[in-house]
């Protein structure tokens, strides 16, 4: 089964998105804002270096939704990093994968894109195989599974204000604004509290800046390339990327059922993919078909 453009970008962001936390875990004796800071830096330097060598304007002309973009974006961010200290690692991750859904959910009111039923069940199979590989904690307190479900809805905020961008920004302008926004929240927050980097420490932030650097710009040309519904679903990909990585890196093992729950993802993912290819399809073909009746 061939993959859409939009498919590709965002099997590549899933995957750099997963090497990023890999380094991520690495520096877990960082605070999460100060690895926000070294990421951002670099993150702005590389965008505005680029976008100079293209001779593109930074700053974009779109400002409403690229702030958006860029203020949804680091609040779900601060949130999802804010969760992931405060419960349990599996019930934040689970959490974290609603944005998917809400990404569409939004979409059918922001960008005006409609899911077909069909759709829905395919999120909801891929969803339904994070449960069983993630588990939830029932006992997490209320007031920290609000703010992860407010960092998921954040999530869909951000990648509806993307998408909203297409055709009118260029992908790295958008990339530039997240970083330009985390920028001076990150800053204040390290003014407060500092821990120095030591040793190996200044090589896992410096991949953690170039992973997420290339990781958001293939997401942003993914959610410009196709419907939100359409590619938003890959995301859940990301469990395989982390239980690849994490027995690779981190010697970290699942019980059999938990394959039956990555299973459950890839069908999901498979199925939707099959099915808005098909529509696509479908659709370039009717006017032909029409023209020839």
């Amino acid at each position: 089964m061939p993959l859409t453009q939009g498919a590709r970008y965002m099997l590549l962001s899933t995957a750099l998105f997963a090497l990023m936390n890999v380094c991520v875990k690495l520096l877990s004796h960082l605070p999460p804002l100060e690895i926000i800071l070294f990421r951002s830096i670099l993150s702005v330097l590389l965008s505005y270096a680029m976008l100079r060598a293209l001779r593109i304007r930074p700053w974009g002309s779109n400002h409403f939704y690229l702030v958006a973009r860029g203020i949804t974006g680091v609040l779900s961010l601060i949130l999802y990093y804010f969760t992931l200290q405060k419960m349990p690692l599996a019930t934040a991750v689970t959490i974290q994968y609603l944005a998917p859904i809400f990404t569409a959910i939004l979409g059918i009111f922001i960008v005006k894109e409609s899911v077909r039923p069909w759709q829905w069940v395919f999120f909801l199979l891929s969803f339904l195989g994070v449960l069983v590989v993630e588990g939830v904690d029932t006992r997490a307190d209320p007031l920290y599974l609000a703010l992860g479900v407010a960092s998921a809805l954040f999530a869909g905020f951000s990648y509806n204000s993307i998408r909203k961008l297409k055709g009118k920004e260029n992908p790295l302008v958008v990339v530039f604004y997240m970083p330009l926004v985390a920028l001076p929240i990150a800053a204040g927050y390290c003014l407060l509290e500092w821990v120095p980097p030591h040793g190996t420490d200044w090589l896992w932030l410096g991949l953690t800046g170039l992973f997420t650097q290339g990781a958001q710009l293939a997401m942003t040309k993914a959610y410009q390339a196709e419907k939100l519904s359409s590619v938003a679903n890959l995301n859940y990909l990301g469990i395989l990327y982390a239980v690849g990585l994490g027995l690779l890196f981190f010697n970290e093992s699942f019980p059999v059922v938990s394959y039956l729950g990555m299973a459950l993802v890839l069908v999901g993912v498979v199925l939707n993919t099959w099915y808005t290819g098909r529509q696509a399809k479908a659709a370039a073909l009717a006017p032909t078909e029409e023209v020839v009746a």
